[in-house]
């Protein structure tokens, strides 16, 4: 109920505003035939048509506002450059509507007399002009939207939290503020990590010795990252074989994260895991010879590492 009065009452002014004008503009017109009085003057005519022109303009983005806050839902919200996009283009239209009013037929002469203004002035702002019409495709295209998490050039990575003409704005994992340039963003490669679902498949790489066959690796790697709480239980991990290189098997372990601001959490439990694991069972590591084995049996928590004699050493 609220929500409906608050619509309302956006649209109230505009509609009235609209209708006093178009109600002047057309008692302009009749009242001097019906009752056999003197022409008003050019000036109130272009006064009462351009009210009306902007009038209209201003109640066609009200609508037009309320139309794309329905369609909108909490977790993807329709971008505030789109429907400030559209005011500005109803507007620009009633501009130009009232300065045919005023001009008449010599507008095309006034916007040639203008030319030369028109081309400094762009070459003085090409570069916010071009923040601009990027900020515009932007609103249009609609690559991502407020609460999205992106990546812009495998760089930056953030939370979207604004959207403006020039600029968009992302709120960094680390609570850090970035202001990138719209025309910066639109040459660069973008990964929306929210769209067009919030969770995703994400992989960590790990290196077995040749001495564990790949069927005992893949079940040992897989039963690891399940039992990681943070990523999404369904669809459950699984484990493909990257390369078979001389200094082991490289096994990319693949899960799903719940969203990209747990994905580094995630990472960081699946390789606990399969470090839990491979040291429970005592499994040989590819580095130097390096075995790892499982703590004494007394309870303590020493590691005991046999290291070939190739001079590469282990952790400590």
């Amino acid at each position: 109920m609220t929500m409906r009065k608050d619509a309302v009452l956006r649209v109230v002014w505009p509609g009235l505003s609209t209708a006093v004008f178009v109600a002047g503009h057309l008692l302009l017109r009749r009242i001097p035939d019906m009752f056999d009085l003197a022409s008003p003057s050019q000036l109130l005519h272009v006064l009462i048509g351009g009210g009306a022109y902007f009038s209209a303009a201003w109640l066609g983005g009200r609508l037009v506002g309320l139309a794309l806050e329905r369609t909108s839902s909490r977790r993807r919200q329709v971008p505030k450059l789109l429907p400030e996009l559209i005011s500005v283009a109803l507007f620009l239209g009633a501009s130009i509507a009232t300065v045919m009013l005023v001009v008449g037929q010599s507008l095309s002469g006034a916007l040639a007399g203008s030319g030369l203004v028109i081309a400094v002035l762009g070459f003085a702002l090409r570069n916010t002009l071009a923040d601009v019409f990027s900020g515009i495709a932007v609103g249009i295209e609609a690559p991502y939207r407020i609460a999205d998490w992106v990546a812009i050039d495998d760089q930056t990575n953030g939370r979207v939290i604004e959207i403006g003409w020039r600029t968009t704005r992302l709120s960094t994992r680390d609570n850090t503020y970035v202001i990138l340039p719209n025309s910066q963003i639109a040459r660069q490669k973008l990964v929306n990590y929210s769209a067009p679902n919030r969770t995703y498949r994400a992989r960590v790489q790990v290196v077995l010795d040749h001495g564990i066959s790949v069927a005992d690796a893949k079940s040992l790697l897989t039963a690891a990252a399940a039992h990681s709480p943070i990523i999404v239980a369904t669809p459950e991990p699984d484990v493909r074989v990257a390369s078979y290189d001389a200094d082991g098997i490289r096994y990319h372990v693949r899960f799903w994260v719940p969203s990209f601001a747990d994905d580094v959490d995630c990472r960081d439990a699946v390789f606990s895991q399969i470090d839990s694991a491979l040291r429970a069972r005592g499994l040989p590591l590819p580095v130097g010879g390096l075995r790892v084995f499982p703590a004494d049996a007394g309870g303590g928590r020493e590691l005991r590492a046999a290291c070939s004699g190739s001079g590469v050493g282990g952790p400590s």
